[in-house]
């Protein structure tokens, strides 16, 4: 591939990543999560770490009590794994400090499994 067209294709890629970010009204970032209030009804927190997973499903996540979108990974066995990948909290039902402290136990969930698993890191 010749550098100019190379450079297109990267600035491209580049500008659709952009617009995707600005179409959502973030709220809050956290190393493992976002917070978006892009949708009337809900506050949506959306795992970092799922991202890029196709969504399976959307159904009730047993922890949480609450609609979330669902996909699928494999672990190294080959076993298909159901999770959620973002959560939607009604606004009726949930203040924001509400959800802001469920995104901050899942950060914290994720900072414990970092250090179990690289403490170097």
């Amino acid at each position: 591939m010749e550098p100019e067209t190379e450079n297109a294709n990267f600035l491209s890629v580049d500008h659709k990543k952009k617009a995707m970010s600005e179409e959502k009204k973030l709220l809050k970032r956290g190393r493992f999560y976002f917070i978006y209030d892009d949708d009337p009804q809900n506050f949506v927190v959306e795992d970092k770490t799922k991202r890029g997973l196709p969504v399976l499903e959307s159904s009730i996540d047993e922890n949480a009590g609450i609609k979330a979108d669902k996909g699928k990974f494999y672990d190294a066995n080959g076993r298909g794994h159901v999770v959620p990948i973002r959560w939607y909290f009604p606004k009726e039902k949930y203040r924001l400090d509400q959800v802001y402290n469920f995104a901050d136990k899942l950060e914290n969930r994720y900072r414990v499994l970092m250090e179990d698993t690289c403490p170097d890191y």
